[in-house]
């Protein structure tokens, strides 16, 4: 298996990228020059363009739904009962003149069912209120702690340290001078 190697041109080398040789000025022999990186810019549009294109899906459908959404959730609803709850909520209007809208008329079930809706959420409310209440006064309760504690603390550390109680003092023996040999002889 005899290799050679010839100097001829590679399928490569006819690429519009492909590094043109140059003289190494060392040497003076042709030397590929690196590949020609892109500018900053272009590599920046790069990276940022399936973002770009990302955005501008998620807008077109947020307006797409916005216009058509009463008409998208009725044909899923309608495609399956398990989805009827996605279905727009029809609104009841009295037959209206061509000048004036008239507002819709309530029933005296609906009124009812209003005013015990109205009244669970009023007792909801009193609810909240009593436990924010509750919450104040111990939240309240737990700051005059802390603040007592502190005075406390604040007390100990200036009052001056107690001083340790003084031995009584010994009063020494009053010296009397030895008998003198004429007071003995006496």
């Amino acid at each position: 298996m005899g290799h050679t190697f010839r100097s001829t041109q590679s399928e490569f080398s006819n690429h519009p990228r492909a590094a043109e040789p140059s003289l190494d000025p060392m040497k003076g022999s042709p030397v590929a020059a690196a590949p020609k990186r892109p500018s900053l810019a272009k590599r920046a549009l790069r990276r940022r363009a399936p973002l770009l294109i990302i955005f501008c899906a998620g807008v077109g459908t947020t307006l797409a739904w916005q216009s058509y959404g009463d008409a998208a959730r009725a044909m899923i609803a309608n495609s399956s009962p398990q989805l009827a709850w996605i279905a727009p909520q029809t609104a009841r209007v009295a037959a209206t003149a061509p000048d004036a809208v008239a507002p819709a008329v309530a029933t005296s079930s609906d009124m009812q069912g209003l005013a015990l809706g109205l009244a669970a959420v009023r007792q909801s409310v009193d609810q909240l209120t009593a436990q924010f209440a509750a919450g104040q006064q111990q939240t309240g309760g737990d700051i005059a702690k802390v603040q007592a504690d502190e005075q406390e603390i604040l007390r100990k550390l200036s009052a001056p340290p107690p001083r340790p109680a003084a031995a009584p003092a010994h009063k020494p023996a009053p010296v009397t001078p030895p008998p003198s040999p004429s007071a003995q002889a006496r």
